[in-house]
């Protein structure tokens, strides 16, 4: 019989569980931490935990545990449960009573046995067969079905093997323990339906955002794997600078509620570009628009050289009839010497369209030359300039493929961003998620957009998001203008970032000293890109 003072003491043990299961967020954690406690308050041996599959038809095995046994099995153990599931009606559609979990979860009744031996309401074969192979002694058992809020059954807590708290003596589960582990099991049932709910509720939000990036990859396949990506490696670095014990950031710590923000976030931190122009987006070359508008400057070449031709053949035929060798030579050679350099001005500007790291002073000025001082006939006849002023503008973009309007149209997918994210109603531990992903344009030094924020102003992760968006942009292999650069090169380039302002330079060691780099590079960048690395 259980004393005032022990009951007491195993009240307040529940009225903790209870308050532990509600802070708990992982199922699997959760789930085990029910059965422990269950295990603990009723000091029983050894328990199970079954919970009811989505077609309500059968019980599966969550975890076991018996410590006279030393069996732990599912849950955090690390070890695969192997047992099959048990079926709530036999093939007839009658009901399943001869098992002790199976009859607790129909009839969502408690079953309280003193000696599964000498019971004759129930098969205790299996059990039978399991104590010959280990041992073991199977006696008291104690099957309480757990109900959620709408009063279904959501799984079974079944504990074995009570024992006396002054002994290892097994008892039965007296009227106490049964009362107890009812309590927990209804607190425990309420916890796990809200932590389902929730998840759910989480994967619902989250195929939401990848609905968004779908919509973005759908609009350009260049930018679908950038939503991937960037997430990823922020989630690396994050982690790397939550694990460091020393230097400036020692004191960064995340827990899992800090994790799922910052996974938010990075998945949604270009979401604003659902509504960037997709020929902006996918601009491969400085002409591009819907199509590469250098096909057309090809063709006014080709009318050049046709003209050029038709020049020469004019010349040659005023020479008849009196032949002159000399003359039709000369006119020939002069006709190819401008067939060559209307191949050459094509081909310088074929180069030029297609943009780079950086297009020097003498090439822009050529490009301004031939667009100002050649000219071609149109389908009116009418002499013109051979550039446009938009092709004019475009050929003269100094580095990249965007023209500055182009450029601010790309930057306002940052602001579109945070315009949408802050429209949000976020709760509690995902208030920062606007915070996190429009920051990752920033620059420590204040140059950066789209509010010139500086290094004191910004979160840690909003400056760990804006390296991972940073390297990922350079080492891609997937965008229209440009290959990925490889580690050597993407790092120098980021350590130039760091000297002069751009990215912050204490997470960017841990970048490097953690080898973070090295994680991402072997998960998402080609082999040819992974080469000796030395700053």
């Amino acid at each position: 019989m259980d004393s005032a003072d022990d009951l007491f003491d195993r009240l307040e043990q529940l009225n903790d569980i209870g308050a532990s299961l509600s802070r708990e967020r992982d199922i699997t954690r959760l789930l085990e931490r029910i059965l422990l406690a269950a295990k603990t308050i009723t000091n029983a041996d050894g328990g199970t935990l079954y919970r009811m599959k989505d077609d309500g038809k059968k019980l599966r095995f969550e975890m076991l545990r018996t410590d006279s046994l030393q069996i732990a099995m599912g849950g955090t153990s690390g070890s695969a449960i192997s047992f099959p599931d048990l079926p709530l009606h036999d093939e007839s559609g009658a009901p399943n009573d001869s098992l002790v979990a199976a009859y607790a979860a129909i009839h969502v009744q408690t079953v309280n046995i003193v000696d599964a031996y000498t019971e004759q309401n129930f098969d205790f074969s299996g059990t039978r067969r399991f104590d010959e192979r280990t041992g073991y002694r199977s006696q008291s058992m104690l099957a309480v079905p757990m109900k959620d809020h709408e009063g279904e059954v959501i799984g079974v807590l079944q504990l074995i093997n009570a024992q006396a708290h002054d002994s290892q003596q097994v008892v039965a589960f007296s009227l106490a323990d049964q009362s107890l582990v009812e309590s927990l099991a209804s607190q425990a049932a309420i916890a796990l339906s809200n932590r389902m709910l929730l998840t759910q509720l989480e994967e619902l939000f989250e195929s939401f955002i990848n609905l968004i990036n779908l919509a973005i990859d759908e609009k350009s396949p260049y930018t679908g794997g950038h939503c991937q990506r960037v997430p990823a490696l922020t989630m690396m670095l994050a982690e790397a600078v939550s694990e460091t014990t020393e230097g400036p950031l020692a004191a960064f710590r995340m827990d899992d509620r800090d994790r799922y923000e910052l996974k938010i976030a990075g998945l949604l931190h270009d979401c604003g570009k659902i509504t960037t122009p997709v020929h902006v987006v996918d601009k491969a070359t400085k002409l591009q628009t819907l199509f590469d508008r250098v096909h057309l400057i090809d063709t006014r070449f080709e009318v050049l050289k046709r003209d050029a031709e038709i020049h020469a053949l004019r010349q040659q035929l005023a020479l008849r009839p009196c032949a002159d060798a000399q003359a039709e030579a000369g006119i020939s050679a002069e006709c190819q010497a401008s067939l060559e350099s209307i191949d050459a001005e094509r081909e310088f500007l074929r180069s030029a369209n297609i943009g780079g790291e950086t297009m020097s002073e003498a090439a822009l000025q050529r490009v301004r030359q031939i667009g100002s001082e050649r000219v071609w006939r149109d389908v009116n006849g009418l002499e013109t300039q051979f550039l446009s002023a938009d092709e004019l503008e475009n050929l003269t973009i100094r580095a990249g493929t965007l023209t500055a309007d182009e450029r601010k149209t790309i930057n306002q997918h940052i602001v579109t961003t945070i315009r949408m994210l802050e429209q949000l109603p976020w709760p509690k531990h995902l208030k920062n998620v606007p915070e996190y992903a429009g920051g990752h344009h920033e620059r420590m030094d204040g140059k950066g957009y789209p509010k010139g924020l500086r290094r004191e102003q910004m979160s840690v992760q909003a400056r760990v998001m804006g390296i991972a968006d940073i390297f990922e942009a350079l080492t891609a292999g997937d965008r229209p203008y440009k290959s990925g650069m490889k580690l050597s090169q993407a790092l120098a380039t980021m350590n130039k970032f760091k000297t002069n302002g751009h990215i912050d330079p204490d997470l960017f060691d841990i970048f490097i000293q953690k080898g973070v780099y090295k994680l991402y590079a072997e998960q998402f960048l080609d082999p040819s890109q992974i080469d000796e690395v030395r700053l």
